[in-house]
């Protein structure tokens, strides 16, 4: 397996509406290619969102940044820098969290939702022992997890509005 040293190259997207905050693992080749969250073309990630807020499908990065913001969505990943082959989070080594404090120090945060099964874990390990709030484990939106379909996830995903209908009230 061929390694590569990964640095986060792109920043979290939240402002100081941000109510929710949904952390991934790390991105993706294509997502760092693209310099943004959930690039790879058959990541359900958009869509599932997309359907849970019932709005239209985002395709720019622009159009994503504001479709985020305008839902009060916080998005970043768990994972600052790692050592990992291709894009397969079950390589992942010598991890160096994230700095959450930008995001929940700004935002008013309540809920906070992991992409997978690694974000989970290394949220777990490295970033609840730091902000004190359980993260809620989601079904990752990754092609690799074809055990779930998109009517699967955004069941699941239903969630995230759950919660910031529940700030609401």
């Amino acid at each position: 397996m061929e390694y590569e040293h990964i640095t986060h190259g792109f920043p979290p997207v939240y402002d100081e509406n941000s109510r929710v905050l949904i952390l991934g693992s790390l991105p993706s080749v294509r997502s760092r290619e693209q310099q943004f969250y959930y690039g790879h073309p058959q990541n359900r990630f958009w869509k599932v969102l997309a359907a849970v807020t019932k709005s239209a499908v985002p395709t720019a990065t622009e159009e994503k940044k504001a479709f985020l913001l305008e839902h009060h969505i916080a998005l970043y990943d768990v994972i600052y820098e790692c050592d990992i082959a291709g894009s397969s989070d079950s390589s992942i080594r010598n991890i160096v969290p994230t700095d959450l404090a930008p995001i929940l120090g700004a935002a008013p945060v309540r809920a906070i939702f992991t992409n997978g099964g690694t974000a989970s874990r290394v949220y777990r390990k490295y970033h609840l022992p730091v902000t004190g709030i359980e993260a809620v484990q989601l079904p990752s939106t990754s092609p690799a997890n074809a055990a779930w379909s998109l009517d699967r996830l955004i069941a699941a995903y239903a969630q995230v509005v759950a919660a910031l209908e529940n700030e609401n009230k």
